[in-house]
């Protein structure tokens, strides 16, 4: 017989706290929000383009289709940059920085235009301008793993 108990570790049925995982910070998840909430709009809209185009009666059923294509393909940009935002990889700022600046351009268009579109443009303009200060929030860079400065080479 040893004199060792061998018990088990407390689990949170058991009432003892049960192991911790790493929590994402809120910015980050917001920023991936923000990107997937963009991605999935260009997705959305051009699938929506793309069937126009097939089963529709667009003037250029070719230039309908195309511009579907190209807006499925600029969709998944940023939402492969909100999965790598969500599972902090460092090279994910760079798709959701480009996502940001591209939208801005679009929102002053819609501002510039009539009717309807004008609420769509403040919309994206507020989206895009809270993705762009929390990308480019300096705790967002370090929650990435991004260092700033020189890097240094050990013994060089």
């Amino acid at each position: 017989m040893s004199t060792q108990q061998n018990t088990p570790s407390p689990s949170a049925a058991d009432g003892g706290e049960a192991p911790q995982t790493p929590k994402k910070p809120g910015r980050i998840a917001v920023l991936a929000g923000v990107n997937a909430l963009e991605g999935a709009a260009l997705v959305i809209g051009g699938l929506y383009m793309l069937v126009m185009g097939l089963v529709g009666r667009p003037e250029s059923p070719q230039q309908a289709e195309t511009g579907g294509v190209t807006l499925i393909a600029l969709g998944l940009i940023p939402l492969f940059a909100a999965r790598g935002l969500l599972l902090r990889r460092s090279w994910s700022r760079g798709p959701a920085l480009i996502t940001q600046l591209m939208a801005l351009p679009v929102a002053w268009t819609l501002l510039r235009a009539q009717g309807a579109l004008i609420p769509a443009g403040i919309v994206l303009a507020a989206v895009a301008v809270t993705g762009l200060v929390l990308v480019m929030n300096p705790a967002t860079t370090r929650e990435l793993g991004i260092r700033r400065g020189p890097r240094t080479t050990p013994g060089a």
